[in-house]
Order: structure tokens, then C-alpha cells, then sequence
């Protein structure tokens, strides 16, 4: 990682959703429901291959409307808390592209769950340039797909 501030390389999204925690984490951990909303609208993953466990590993690849997949990523899982947290790191598979490390806090209280999304990225070029091409857009629209998995899983 950079010796620049890490506060210029961080991207920060948390949303609420109505649901406990147990259910927003199991969104995330199962290759099923990842599959449903992984990704922004018009953008699906058309591979999903995890084995969720620290030291285990991801690959993801979507697919535009162009039907075009575009170069799949994935990462290693670095901490997993049962409910409460989720850290990985995730790059694109070409060599030398470079990574960012993922944290995703669950918290609960009075049974809506606050998710908040940390990315810190490897520089704050690698930053500014996911920034400004819209990944904030791009996972909040995934977290409005994830809103909808997650009261599925709720309504069972």
C-alpha cells in the first residue's frame, strides 16, 4: 500500500436496511444470494465463484448490456465475524493491476442493520480514478439490489 494518507485513498458507503444482521451477512457469504445483487443494475455477475472462509478465496466477472464480460476479479477473505464482519482484499486478475482492501461492518440495532462499506485502495490515483469512473454509484445501486435480497430473506 502507499505511504499517502489513507484517508485520500478510502471510499466509505453504509447503508440501513430492515433486516437483522444475521441476514444482510448471509447476503454476503452465500454464492446464491451474492449472485442476485453483486454489481450495479445492468451490470450482472455472470461468475460467481466463492469459498467463504479466511484464507479462502472469490472471483467475480460481470457482464454489461453490451453482453461483453468484462475481466474478472476476486480476492482472498482476510477476517470473517459470523454476523458482524467481513474484510477482503480484490483486484482484477492482470498482472500488476492493482489492489484495495474491503471491510464491511454489520451493525444491529433494534433489528436494522447499518452496513458500512470501507474500501481502501492502493493509492489515491487507484482512488480517485475508481471514483471518478462512479463505483459509489455503482455500489449503491448493488445495495439497492441487496435491499431486495435481503427482505426476500426476511419474508421466509
Amino acid at each position: 500500500m502507499s505511504d499517502e494518507p489513507e484517508a485520500a485513498r478510502t471510499l466509505v458507503v453504509t447503508r440501513v436496511f430492515d433486516a437483522p444482521s444475521r441476514l444482510v451477512f448471509l447476503a454476503h457469504s452465500k454464492p446464491e444470494h451474492v449472485i442476485r445483487w453483486f454489481g450495479p443494475v445492468g451490470w450482472p455477475l455472470t461468475m460467481c465463484e466463492m469459498d467463504f472462509r479466511v484464507g479462502g478465496r472469490f472471483r467475480f466477472a460481470m457482464t454489461g448490456e453490451s453482453g461483453v464480460q468484462n475481466p474478472p476479479f476476486g480476492g482472498e477473505y482476510l477476517e470473517i465475524v459470523p454476523d458482524r464482519r467481513i474484510v477482503y482484499d480484490n483486484a482484477f486478475e492482470a498482472p500488476g493491476s492493482p489492489l484495495m482492501v474491503t471491510a464491511l461492518d454489520f451493525d444491529e440495532v433494534d433489528g436494522k442493520t447499518t452496513l458500512t462499506m470501507t474500501t481502501v485502495f492502493e493509492s489515491q490515483a487507484m482512488h480517485d480514478e475508481y471514483v471518478g469512473v462512479g463505483m459509489e454509484d455503482g455500489i449503491n445501486s448493488g445495495l439497492d439490489q441487496l435491499a431486495e435480497v435481503v427482505a426476500a430473506l426476511k419474508a421466509v
